[in-house]
């Protein structure tokens, strides 16, 4: 398997998949209207009203009233662009190397959020220019970089599952035999599972209809739908992290006790992450 890092591709890819669904989480409502419509009329009439006021691009739907070629070009490009990405993506320098093909997921999507700091950044940068510059500020920045910036807080507690870079309080646990090692990563894992189970099944039904389902706006001038988008990827993401934690915990079941353990922060890996940032490090 290539180790290789740091090719267009890596760049391209997860940029096109994070626009892809943006595109389509943006023109969700329309995708709710049309295949699956509420029951009520007020509600209905409710999506409808909100669709028609933030719809993107005004073209002629293919698909009932409101999905237009766009809509379904970009529905289409999330799967496509997620396989290339799990295909092309490759563990850079500094990443944990016991990983197994299905960890390329979490990987890809380490990749995608890195592409949503950048948005994030240019976003506010641009704020910056037309508001202290130009004296013009936006109504979306800000809204926008908070529903960015909480994409970003999800999607990097998977990458950092993955990883192994989440805390963890490892006094015990590099003290004791990889036996006892194994139990502690079971019943770890067992607790993980078991708050997931429990947060999906206690809110799925609230979550999926109530924000979702009626895509309820946030309420500022810009009105995005944070509320309809977060609180299901908060589901989603915590799904994902329970499925990660097994994972893990079969990748790691028979790992060398020595890459398990924690290692500390010396100089030899600061001048290595200096390297890998094209600094160069002048011998003392």
């Amino acid at each position: 398997m290539s180790q290789k890092s740091g090719s267009l591709w890596e760049w391209v890819i997860p940029m096109t998949f994070f626009v892809c669904v943006s595109w389509v989480v943006w023109q969700l409502p329309a995708f709710i209207l049309d295949w699956i419509p509420p029951a009520s009329e007020s509600l209905y009439g409710q999506v409808e009203a909100i669709f028609m006021r933030s719809d993107i691009i005004a073209l002629s739907p293919i698909f009932n009233k409101h999905i237009d070629i766009v809509d379904l070009i970009a529905l289409v490009m999330i799967p496509v662009t997620l396989i290339l990405g799990i295909r092309t993506v490759r563990r850079a320098s500094l990443e944990n190397e016991n990983f197994k093909a299905i960890d390329k997921i979490a990987m890809f999507l380490g990749r995608v959020t890195m592409m949503m700091i950048v948005t994030l950044t240019c976003v506010m940068l641009y704020e910056v220019f037309v508001r202290y510059v130009v004296e013009r500020p936006t109504l979306w920045a800000n809204e926008t970089t908070l529903w960015l910036a909480s994409f970003v807080f999800l999607l990097a507690g998977l990458y950092a599952m993955q990883q192994r870079s989440h805390i963890r309080i490892v006094l015990l646990y590099d003290a004791v035999p990889r036996n006892v090692q194994r139990a502690f990563d079971v019943i770890s894992t067992l607790l993980i599972i078991l708050f997931a189970a429990a947060t999906v099944f206690g809110s799925y039904k609230y979550v999926f209809y109530n924000k979702l389902y009626k895509w309820e706006l946030y309420g500022s001038a810009f009105n995005p739908p944070i509320p309809a988008t977060l609180q299901p990827m908060v589901l989603i993401v915590i799904t994902l992290v329970a499925i990660q934690s097994v994972i893990n915990l079969i990748n790691d079941w028979n790992a060398d006790p020595a890459s398990l353990r924690t290692p500390e922060v010396d100089e030899d890996e600061i001048e290595a992450i200096k390297r890998s940032l094209g600094q160069d490090v002048e011998s003392k």
